[in-house]
């Protein structure tokens, strides 16, 4: 019989480690969690590009405030929280220089269309996606980290440093809204 091998390292002591001044351990960090923080700000930002900069940007301010990370948190709220923060911080510079995208289609996914994609199931992706970003942040943020990034409520009370109580009015505010722009799906 084979020993199992250990198991990896959990992301919190990669953050710990990277605090301690092991640099390695941020490139454990990127590889685990590049795709779904990509895949977060793009369905937040609904711009690949400006995902792609805001991902890096959240690495790099990660790597800057290494010595902040606190023993016993959870890695993953403190880079959604990072995440977030620079979220708010760009639509803040967007509202005072609007900028027209010129590639709204994440290459990040499979870049193929799948064969049997049809258009309405690409309208209603698209229906679903502008009903998301057209919620308000503060229902919008916790809808997402909810429902993509699959985290309890206390988790992303964490990140919006709210009460989970709040989180969870925010989410039924979000999904009554959604269900209202939405009828039209919701009926087929």
């Amino acid at each position: 019989m084979t020993p199992e091998p250990p198991p990896a390292p959990s992301d919190e002591a990669f953050a710990s480690a990277l605090r301690d001044g092991d640099d390695t351990a941020l490139d454990a960090l990127m590889l685990r969690w590049q795709l779904p923080l990509r895949a977060f700000l793009y369905r937040h930002l609904q711009n690949e590009a400006d995902a792609l900069d805001l991902a890096q940007d959240t690495f790099v301010r990660i790597y800057r405030h290494r010595a902040a990370y606190r023993e016993g948190a959870r890695f993953s709220t403190w880079m959604f929280q990072i995440a977030l923060n620079l979220c708010r911080d760009h639509a803040r510079r967007r509202t005072r220089r609007p900028l027209v995208a010129l590639d709204t289609t994440p290459d990040f996914a499979d870049p193929l269309p799948a064969p049997d994609a049809t258009a309405l199931a690409t309208e209603r992706t698209a229906s679903v996606r502008a009903a998301i970003a057209a919620l308000p942040e503060k229902l919008r943020a916790p809808l997402l980290l909810s429902t993509y990034e699959n985290l309890s409520h206390l988790e992303i009370a964490a990140i919006l440093r709210a009460t989970p109580k709040a989180v969870e009015t925010r989410l039924t505010r979000a999904r009554d809204q959604l269900r209202q722009k939405l009828t039209r799906w919701l009926a087929s």
